[in-house]
């Protein structure tokens, strides 16, 4: 398979969706589909009536009909549910999953990345999982090898186990995936996931991903590379100028008079260390403008992953009111992006735009009643008599501390599952008829954004970005 000179980020909950990774793949990039939360964005779809159908037509090319058909009874509201009524809840990930939940997992990440395939007119497409999501990851990542998915990306953690994974699941092999468990010492968990019962018998042979490591280090990266069980397939390496989730510096942990971490020496990569690995690789964050592109290709990379030019495009699945909250910032000189230390469950810092109205807002994010039900960056850990919970530090305070979580851990945490789904317009509506508020990150390299604007000032599409950065 040709590699790409551009990969577009995979970005957000819903953010970088089919119609965004198919007008990548057309241009001639990579188009990538987020694999976050796709079970809970197909269900809220579905109920929100899936006006233009195409979620039903890719469904309807699901190979187990049956399955399909029992995800629509469950969801889907003809002409779209009353918008005062909230949305029903996907069932939450466990180490112990229903079959229908397994089910659920799989047709969503199928039905993404069907769509994506057929909008990139048979270019490669790709799909993006975070390794601190473990417990999603077998099912959804079956679906989307059923779809037909070229590249799978993973980043936000050590993802040493995905080549096996995705070999097994290539073959249909039932998978006893590993789950880190706080707490378990040398214990081993792992949620089990059998592709031919969930989906009732085995369909052809699949084309087994490409898979790129997300990495920040020359350390992982060699790590990773030095075995066969662990080698990926070729490396993104995100500094901590991109957007989303960045990797923590290396070292003791030092903050800024912002609270922002400070970066230094150790965590520049070499170039020329991955060039040595002998894998393609390609450079992220903060390479939006052209000479970036080309210095990154100089120095040995395959090319670059750019995410916030194709997440601020029309062709992306943000909210349009938020997308045109940033834009009018971008024009004015703002907005702001920190790279918050606190705010992530995850632990991992997290680029937050400051945006009036969402969550980086502090009086909206006080006003905020703190609940975690969608609990999708819930941790497993073990209870005093052996059992396995289940918390969150965004969770509500005293919930956490009962199952003994440390208080500190819960300062500053924000819902990114809640804030995320409403930054595309799927926010969950509150018994007291408030809307989720949203959240949104962007990389700290705003530069190509604003030449973008300047150049397409009633806004921009992917194919534009393509252009603009050299093309593909």
């Amino acid at each position: 398979m040709t590699h790409p000179r551009i990969i577009q980020g995979g970005m957000g909950i819903g953010v970088s969706d089919w119609r965004l990774a198919g007008a990548v793949g057309r241009a001639g990039g990579l188009g990538v589909v987020s694999g976050v939360a796709l079970d809970s964005m197909l269900c809220r779809r579905l109920q929100d009536g899936d006006r233009d159908g195409q979620l039903r037509q890719a469904l309807a090319q699901f190979p187990a009909p049956k399955i399909t058909d029992k995800v629509l009874d469950r969801y889907f509201i003809p002409g779209g549910r009353p918008a005062d009524q909230p949305y029903r809840l996907a069932p939450r990930l466990s180490l112990e999953p229903s079959l229908d939940r397994l089910r659920l997992a799989v047709v969503a990440a199928f039905a993404e990345v069907h769509l994506a395939k057929q909008a990139a007119h048979g270019a490669p497409v790709g799909i993006n999982f975070l390794e601190k999501i473990q417990l999603a990851t077998p099912a959804a990542a079956y679906g989307a090898l059923l779809a037909g998915v070229d590249f799978v990306l993973v980043g936000a953690g050590i993802p040493a186990r995905l080549p096996s994974l995705l070999d097994d699941l290539a073959r249909h092999h039932e998978v006893d995936f590993p789950i880190d468990v706080a707490g378990a010492g040398s214990a081993r968990h792992s949620v089990r996931f059998d592709p031919v019962a969930t989906l009732g018998g085995a369909p052809g042979d699949l084309v087994r991903p490409l898979f790129l490591a997300i990495v920040s280090s020359n350390t992982l990266a060699t790590y990773l590379a030095r075995d066969d069980e662990t080698r990926p397939d070729g490396f993104v390496v995100e500094g901590e100028i991109a957007g989303g989730h960045n990797a923590p510096p290396r070292g003791a942990l030092q903050l800024d008079r912002s609270g922002d971490p400070v970066y230094g020496p150790r965590d520049v990569t070499d170039t020329a260390q991955f060039s040595a690995l002998g894998l393609p690789f390609w450079l992220a964050g903060g390479y939006s403008q052209p000479d970036r592109v080309a210095a990154a290709r100089a120095a040995g990379a395959t090319g670059v992953q750019v995410g916030t030019l194709f997440a601020l495009s029309r062709d992306s699945n943000l909210a349009g009111p938020l997308r045109n909250e940033i834009l009018t910032a971008l024009g004015e000189g703002r907005p702001a992006v920190r790279t918050d230390s606190r705010a992530s469950p995850t632990g991992f810092p997290f680029k937050v735009a400051h945006i009036p109205g969402t969550l980086a807002d502090e009086d909206v994010y006080r006003q905020r009643a703190r609940i975690c039900d969608l609990s999708y960056l819930r941790i497993p850990y073990v209870k005093p008599d052996g059992a396995i919970g289940y918390r969150c530090p965004a969770e509500p305070v005293d919930a956490y501390l009962r199952k003994g979580g440390d208080p500190s851990e819960t300062v500053g945490r924000v819902c990114l599952c809640n804030a995320l789904m409403s930054a595309v317009g799927l926010g969950q509506r509150r018994l007291d008829g408030s809307v989720e508020p949203a959240i949104s990150t962007l990389g700290a390299d705003l530069d190509g954004a604003r030449e973008l604007l300047r150049r397409h000032p009633d806004g921009w599409g992917a194919a534009d970005v393509i252009a603009y950065l050299g093309g593909a």
